[in-house]
């Protein structure tokens, strides 16, 4: 037990320092800046181009073949691998954790992160190749192997083991331990949940999970894709008129709650003094993890999904990336911000929360039971999602490392890991699936900067073809 506790301590220590504080925050940062001048600032120069090319005709009837998704169905799979508990439940440990300052440097990680997440999708989709069943596989270890040589052969395979590892915390037991805990947290509204009731509780959730994700699994990536194209949307516009409705109930303090989070982005002691233990280097680094929790940002994950688009432009596809950032995080995250800080409930700061502080927040205006179930059922379906997405990434990643005979043992466990993530401390949960993401990033990136050069000519090469034919 001492040996397991030290290995744990280890992966959520000092790993996890390492590979969020010295490696993925400069690499965020410096690296998007890097990768916006090379772009000509794509995410900003070209933003109502993406607009129109992304929810103009999102919602086009578009056919697919065999082997592929269409654009919408590879970008709602994307975003159930993101929209869910790093919106709602990670935005509220950002600021539990770093401060309300947290928040604006989940806005600048973002706005840097949507040239990276573009950068990442359109290599993804140039890079990309068929298997032996004629699906469309793709993905960081992809235009690693096929952009960068066979000499790095070795980088794709550390990007598959470590986002198939991540695929187990990040994708689905924070996932299904967020449902448990707000399905639980919604019964309590309504009657007494002993201790040994909740447990037995946790072990039914956790088999009922285990048994839908499993039957979506046997019908591979079309079948996700279908769930998610009816799901996202639906569930994320519920999501944001409740947020919105907190908002405009509380629109007086709406400037002060911008006031809070700019005056602790860079003097977080200023409000907080130094007992809460929030300091400068917390909240920078609980912005971006959080931030890169939400929305994937440099993971390299998002690209695996848009590899099976329909699309054949490189650059069309990459937009959706963009899309993708600005809704998850500049959007739902900032609603979910401003929900929590107007609303007045009351944070313990230092404290990693779950999903009770957005529920608080929800309970100002709809009262306890009303936004217990809501939140329950939000949760569950953005986490639903989120393990669909994630189980698919998982499986590509086992897919390049072991071949298609290795998937149904990946997909066999992944099913058995939803329940144990149902029954686990919360806190060892995030931490692992914290560290597991800021390894997978550094491949990744490596991989993106040696490659801009590409996205660059690919970029450039596009819009001259645009502006050629409005000519």
């Amino acid at each position: 037990m001492q040996v397991l506790n030290d290995i744990v301590g280890f992966f959520t220590g000092t790993l996890n320092t390492v590979a969020w504080l010295y490696i993925f925050l400069p690499f965020a940062i410096i690296g998007g800046v890097y990768l916006t001048i090379r772009t000509g600032a794509v995410q900003f120069s070209r933003f109502g181009y993406m607009l129109r090319n992304t929810v103009g005709k999102m919602f086009r009837s578009a056919k697919a073949g065999a082997g592929e998704v269409t654009p919408l169905q590879a970008v709602t799979t994307a975003l159930a691998a993101t929209v869910g508990t790093g919106n709602i439940v990670g935005t509220s440990q950002a600021i539990a954790l770093g401060g309300y300052g947290a928040v604006f440097w989940l806005w600048i990680a973002a706005l840097v992160g949507m040239v990276t997440k573009y950068s990442e999708v359109t290599l993804a989709v140039k890079y990309r190749e068929r298997d032996d069943k004629g699906d469309w596989v793709g993905g960081p270890m992809y235009y690693i192997k096929n952009g960068m040589g066979k000499g790095w052969g070795w980088l794709a395979i550390l990007f598959s083991l470590f986002a198939a590892l991540a695929s187990f915390g990040i994708g689905n037991m924070s996932q299904v331990n967020s449902i448990t805990g707000s399905v639980i947290g919604a019964v309590q509204q309504f009657t007494t949940v002993p201790e040994e009731t909740a447990v037995i509780m946790r072990w039914v959730i956790g088999g009922v999970l285990a048994v839908l994700i499993g039957v979506i699994l046997i019908g591979g990536i079309k079948r996700i894709g279908s769930v998610t194209e009816k799901l996202i949307p639906f569930m994320s516009l519920l999501y944001i008129i409740f947020t919105l409705v907190v908002i405009f109930g509380n629109i007086g303090s709406i400037g002060d709650a911008f006031g809070k989070i700019f005056s602790t982005a860079f003097t977080p002691q200023a409000m907080f003094g130094a007992s809460t233990g929030i300091v400068l280097r917390e909240t920078i680094v609980w912005g971006l993890r959080r931030s890169a929790f939400s929305n994937e940002a440099g993971l390299g994950s998002a690209a695996i999904a848009h590899a099976a688009t329909s699309e054949k432009d490189p650059v069309k596809q990459g937009l959706y990336g963009i899309f993708e950032v600005f809704a998850d995080t500049i959007v739902i995250c900032t609603l979910t911000a401003l929900t929590i800080i107007i609303s007045g409930v009351d944070i313990s700061f230092g404290v990693k929360p779950g999903s009770e502080l957005i529920v608080s927040a929800f309970a100002t205006v709809f009262g306890g039971k009303i936004a217990a179930v809501f939140v329950a059922v939000a949760l569950m379906l953005f986490a639903f999602s989120t393990v669909l997405g994630w189980a698919l990434y998982g499986t590509r990643c086992v897919q390049y490392l072991f071949g298609t005979k290795a998937i149904l043992w990946y997909r066999i466990l992944f099913v058995a890991v939803a329940v144990v993530g149902c029954v686990t401390s919360i806190d060892v949960v995030w931490d692992v699936a914290d560290t597991f993401n800021g390894l997978m990033a550094i491949p990744n990136f490596i991989a993106v900067f040696a490659l801009s050069g590409v996205v660059a000519k690919l970029t450039r090469d596009h819009f001259r073809a645009e502006k050629e034919l409005r000519k």
